[in-house]
């Protein structure tokens, strides 16, 4: 997986991410036939977050900690993390991430670099999201179903390399936190103090980025 460029490795304050509005987008091409039948085409493989910190700003002093940020960051120009309330681990809500959440890959005596991902659904068409920004810290792996703390993780890109090659056919799985990688998606924030006293919530749109 590529790095991603211009991206500083700190997390968008949390008690505003907390009050946000958002999630998953996709893009997706729908024809209508003349007989009124339609045709329908997945423009985007992979889907793509977007959120709104704008709803999680409750005082003026929140609104100082995003202007602080948002210079900081140069508007659109370097990414950072996001932390997803409703989607920021390998296990349900609810529940502690297990080294046996998530399945990484098959071993084949050779390859020793696995990256994370979470896979969504499971009868139909399962979709595999690759995880780059995992918590560091809260990975845990299990090798054949048997936790391992062999292997190092690569808390910027999501790849964790283990000691020794599992053998043919064992199975790789691991549970941890997660982050986005977002940006801001506006090089400008629009505030209105009068507006803002009298309940009005400043929109401030932040996109994932995807490699």
């Amino acid at each position: 997986m590529p790095l991603i460029p211009a991206f500083h490795e700190i997390r968008f304050p949390t008690n505003i991410a907390f009050g946000s509005s958002g999630g998953p987008e996709r893009r997706t091409e729908v024809v209508t036939l003349g007989s009124g039948g339609e045709r329908r085409n997945a423009r985007w493989v992979e889907s793509r977050r977007r959120y709104d910190a704008g709803y999680g700003v409750r005082s003026l002093a929140d609104l100082h900690q995003v202007i602080a940020f948002f210079e900081e960051r140069r508007g659109k120009l370097f990414g950072f993390r996001w932390r997803d309330r409703a989607d920021d681990a390998s296990a349900p809500p609810g529940t502690e991430p297990a080294p046996s959440d998530q399945p990484l890959g098959t071993g084949d005596g050779e390859t020793t670099v696995f990256a994370l991902k979470k896979t969504y659904g499971a009868l139909h068409a399962p979709y595999e999201r690759a995880i780059a920004k995992p918590v560091e810290g809260s990975v845990l792996l299990a090798v054949d179903g048997i936790a391992t703390e062999d292997f190092t993780l690569d808390p910027t890109t999501g790849l964790v390399t283990l000691a020794e090659a599992p053998a043919e056919g064992v199975i790789v799985t691991a549970g941890f936190r997660f982050d986005v990688p977002v940006r801001f998606d506006t090089d400008q924030l629009v505030i209105n103090l009068a507006a803002f006293e009298a309940g009005e919530i400043p929109s401030i749109p932040i996109v994932e980025i995807r490699p």
